[in-house]
């Protein structure tokens, strides 16, 4: 193959290639696919990691500091997941800006807004502040573009590129693995612009998808969907299992405002349908999903929304256009922005009456299709008929950013995934261990204001346990959490002895799912993989071992408080 087909494999990243060299062992050959010739050919690495999310990419880079050579594939042109290919605003717990996460996480933080520092227009008052916050939405302390995102982490990943320690793979997704005994030997992806694929060996494997796409293809044992009562003992668990029973995904979508203009134009396909769907759900919902109403997540009573893009406070009312907004304007030098521009995740565009998980490729797509109908339906409803706080309806100036997420349509490049497969592993996260109220009843009063303590942690993380309406009918599930940790038995798969997850594919149950899928907890999950890789290949052991023999625990521990990672709270 020459250079130039090569350049098939390298990617435009914010106008600049990622450059991406050949392994020594490559191989090319041919193979029939459908009566169809296609080229494939061979990569080798230390260690492959399948998704470019903030797991994937958390863990290439720990890998990386750590000696090892990597291949990180990334189903889409961008890397990192929650925060840029779908366009959801970092969700964190209050204490992010001094501690609860790896010193890797809260770099990515500060190079955000030194990004911004750097090569934005800010108002002296923005550029004075130490917590920057460029959108000031209230669902984060560093609400930021996603494009930006992409540019801070492939800055952060530039000097393993340089050096070829690390090769990226964009718009790649896997197709299939090979496994021998309990070892996955290689995995094959294909490239979804040519059709193309690339077989890549390594010594370990990472599943860092959104789906955790990797589990089925290598025969990795997995759960999926909710546990029952009997089975987890968890307070809030259901009485009977339901391997569908998933929570919503959304479509994200980017939009601004124009005062005078009108940017309307025909309403989506499926306008009528949304416009007039009231959501299927036990307890039920409090009317049409497009309202400015819907279901208290902790007492699932009605309870009321706002809606104004000039940006008022509304007192009493949550103003969704404040909530995820990645641009404050007046952060920024006048004339630099016409108004302030927002994401669109909120509970109007949660698509719940289909699935993502162990369906079909064509039902997975069209259940895609379907959600952006939502989302675009949502937005047509803001334009037109939203109730305004003047009392007339629609903000016909709303326009949708599809160059903020980097796409045609306007909707994000990939939907936000708050629930994957998950490996049986060696530990299960259970309700009782970080859940407040079940967490007390099984430790008592005193013990019980605390997260249970794992022998194994190698990472902490808190949020309140969280779960958006259900595949299956269930309505929002959402109570209190204490801040926990992150064990190292819930990283181990059973019985596949070289994969790892570094997703929301851990070993946590449908209930405990809800506060182990956030941003920097999927990043500490990512950095925790990365470094037991490098240690266990340093220590030639198995994963398994470093948690089974305690001498090698506490050195990896050792290791982790080295380079930034904090295993308990204060």
């Amino acid at each position: 193959m020459n250079r130039r087909n090569f350049l098939t494999y390298a990617t435009l990243l914010g106008g600049s290639s990622v450059a991406q060299g050949f392994s020594t062992n490559q191989k090319i050959n041919k193979r029939s696919r459908n009566q169809n010739q296609y080229l494939s050919h061979e990569l080798q690495a230390d260690v492959i990691i399948i998704g470019g999310g903030l797991g994937g990419s958390a863990a290439a880079l720990s890998c990386c500091r750590n000696g090892l050579s990597v291949i990180m594939t990334e189903e889409t042109d961008w890397i990192g997941g929650q925060v840029s290919q779908q366009g959801v605003p970092p969700d964190e717990h209050q204490w992010i800006e001094t501690h609860g996460a790896p010193v890797s996480y809260r770099d990515y933080r500060n190079r955000v807004r030194d990004y911004y520092r750097k090569n934005y227009p800010l108002t002296e008052s923005a550029r004075s502040r130490i917590n920057l916050n460029p959108g000031d939405g209230s669902v984060s302390r560093i609400c930021h573009e996603p494009r930006v995102a992409v540019s801070v982490l492939t800055d952060m990943l530039s000097p393993y590129l340089s050096n070829g320690k690390l090769q990226i793979l964009l718009n790649h997704k896997v197709k299939r693995g090979d496994v021998e005994g309990d070892r996955v030997i290689n995995v094959e992806v294909e490239n979804l612009q040519t059709g193309n694929r690339i077989f890549l060996t390594g010594e370990s494997f990472v599943d860092a998808t959104e789906c955790g796409d990797l589990l089925p293809l290598t025969g990795t044992e997995y759960v999926t969907g909710s546990e029952s009562k009997f089975e987890t003992k968890e307070l809030h668990a259901f009485e009977k299992a339901d391997p569908m029973n998933n929570q919503a995904f959304t479509v994200c979508f980017a939009m601004d405002y124009q005062p005078g203009r009108d940017n309307v134009q025909d309403p989506p396909k499926d306008y009528n349908f949304w416009r007039n769907y009231v959501p299927k759900i036990t307890p039920s919902w409090s009317g049409r999903l497009l309202d400015l109403t819907y279901s208290d997540p902790r007492t699932l009573n009605p309870k009321k929304l706002g809606f104004d893009p000039n940006g008022s406070n509304m007192e009493g009312v949550l103003n969704l256009w404040n909530y995820r907004r990645i641009i404050n304007r007046s952060n920024f030098a006048e004339g630099t922005y016409e108004g302030d521009i927002t994401i669109v995740n909120w509970p109007q565009n949660d698509f719940f009456p289909g699935n993502l998980i162990d369906v079909s490729a064509k039902e997975f797509q069209q259940n895609i299709e379907k959600a952006k109908q939502l989302s675009h339906s949502l937005f047509y409803w803001l334009q037109t008929e939203a109730p305004r706080p003047d009392g007339g309806v629609g903000w016909r100036g709303l326009r949708l950013r599809g160059d903020i997420m980097g796409t045609e349509d306007g909707m994000a490049k990939y939907p936000y995934i708050r629930e994957s497969r998950r490996i049986r592993a060696e530990f299960t996260v259970l309700e009782e261990h970080v859940g407040a109220e079940n967490r007390r009843l099984v430790a008592g009063e005193i013990e019980g204001k605390r997260s249970a303590d794992f022998f194994d942690s190698v990472g902490v993380g808190y949020y309140h346990i969280d779960l958006h309406p259900s595949s299956r009918g269930n309505n929002y599930i959402d109570f209190s959490s204490l801040p926990f940790q992150i064990p190292l038995g819930a990283l181990l798969p059973k019985r596949i002895n070289n994969l790892l997850p570094a997703n929301k594919n851990i070993g946590t149950t449908h209930i405990t799912n809800g506060c182990y899928r956030l941003h920097p907890v999927e990043w500490s999950i990512g950095e925790a993989v990365g470094q037991l890789i490098a240690f266990s290949k340093k220590a030639k052991v198995p994963f398994r071992a470093v948690r089974e023999k305690s001498e090698l625990l506490s050195d990896y521990q050792q290791i982790l408080h080295k380079q930034g990672v904090e295993t308990k709270w204060p």
